[in-house]
């Protein structure tokens, strides 16, 4: 029986498992969930399954409850009642920089469905995956400079690289808090949708995904996050390395053989 992930004693995470993903739910609605070390923790649990077990995973926040008039929530930040005890061995320590990156750096790829508040860690969360979709009430920012910190998980290099340094500093200087639609614009996010539909897109880009051959995926995305000093002897090797799959000689004779028809 193939391995599956323990989530026994999980208390922030909600975790759904099917045979080519990982379905995680961000789950501390009381506290809009901000992130806490016990929801560090149990994502370095789960990212240290996926390592062993590549599959895709979707990150999605608390949804909303039209019916009872509750909103849905990606994640407001790090826990402020945590953040505002933590001295400088802390900061030093790196831990949501750590786990950010560590989540980033995952075989397959991530989607990070986002819904309501994507704010400070909350965004830096969402700029580590590899695809964002969101929806109308999507507020996303980094306040941390108004907190008397800086964004120190990822913003200030990851945001850059998504936005631009213009934008990218606004947000991060200024405290500019992007709208949903702000977001598609700029490129954030490649989709936005209505909120009843968000884990239906979320669903539909990891089936398009799954279409792919894993391997080649894993491959693709290892050699895109690598230092340009590396390309193109990297694209090479790799490329060798897939030349002699079976997944490839079994592709492409399907494809072939769809063409004769």
């Amino acid at each position: 029986m193939a391995e599956q992930l323990d989530t026994t004693g999980f208390q922030t995470l909600k975790v759904t498992e099917s045979a080519d993903r990982l379905l995680v739910q961000l789950d501390r609605p009381e506290v809009k969930n901000a992130i806490d070390q016990l929801m560090v923790d149990e994502l370095h649990a789960v990212c240290a399954y996926l390592e062993r077990t590549p599959k895709v995973m979707v990150l999605s926040g608390t949804p909303a409850e039209p019916e009872a008039g509750a909103k849905g929530i990606f994640a407001s930040g790090a826990d402020i009642a945590q953040l505002r005890e933590r001295r400088r061995d802390d900061a030093l320590a790196g831990i949501n920089s750590g786990i950010f990156d560590r989540l980033a750096k995952l075989p397959m790829p991530v989607i990070a469905a986002l819904d309501g508040f994507a704010l400070g860690g909350g965004a830096e969360l969402a700029y580590a995956a590899d695809f964002r979709i969101g929806t109308p009430e999507l507020r996303m920012g980094n306040p941390e400079t108004g907190l008397g910190i800086m964004a120190a998980a990822g913003a200030t290099w990851r945001l850059k690289e998504l936005v631009g340094e213009p934008l990218a500093k606004e947000i991060l200087l200024a405290g500019k808090v992007l709208k949903g639609e702000d977001c598609l614009r700029v490129g954030l996010i490649t989709e936005l949708v209505e909120g009843s539909e968000l884990m239906a897109a979320a669903s539909a880009l990891a089936d398009r995904i799954g279409n792919q051959d894993p391997l080649a995926v894993r491959i693709t995305k290892s050699v895109f996050h690598t230092p340009r000093e590396a390309h193109p002897v990297i694209d090479t090797l790799a490329q060798g390395m897939l030349f002699e799959s079976q997944a490839k000689f079994d592709r492409m004779q399907a494809f072939l053989d769809r063409k004769k028809k």
